[in-house]
């Protein structure tokens, strides 16, 4: 099934991540050392021809907040956030950045691996065996 493919790929990349972030937390002090980040996982190109659904927000009121990227707004939340820092030992390393992606990936697993079990217990209560 699709969704469990794309799950179980989603958890395999949260755990390869979580490695390269706490090999960039612990080289935080090493001088020249450069940390490195996965590059972002993408649905799209893992649920390939499985899915030709789209889904679209719209402000149906001007108090509404700015959804996506419509056009001359900024999304709620969105931010631009500055690569790096270089110390002067040549450290590429921001500890609290790193933190932060640390804590998003963990929060981000979790919700995939909640995903999954919700899905296991859809179909296992469909094939009723709940």
């Amino acid at each position: 099934m699709p969704v469990f493919t794309a799950l179980a790929d989603k958890m395999r990349w949260h755990q390869a991540r979580q490695g390269l972030l706490a090999e960039n937390v612990a080289n935080a002090e090493t001088p020249g050392f450069r940390g490195r980040d996965l590059k972002q996982f993408n649905f799209e190109e893992m649920q390939g021809p499985f899915s030709s659904a789209s889904v679209t927000t719209t402000a149906t009121q001007p108090m509404h907040f700015a959804v996506g990227s419509q056009e001359g707004s900024n999304a709620f939340g969105a931010q631009q956030m500055a690569n790096f820092e270089i110390t002067p030992e040549g450290n590429g390393v921001s500890l609290e950045d790193e933190m932060m992606k640390v804590t998003t990936n963990m929060m981000d697993y979790q919700a995939a691996t909640g995903l999954y079990q919700k899905s296991i217990s859809i179909l296992r209560t469909a094939l009723g065996k709940a």
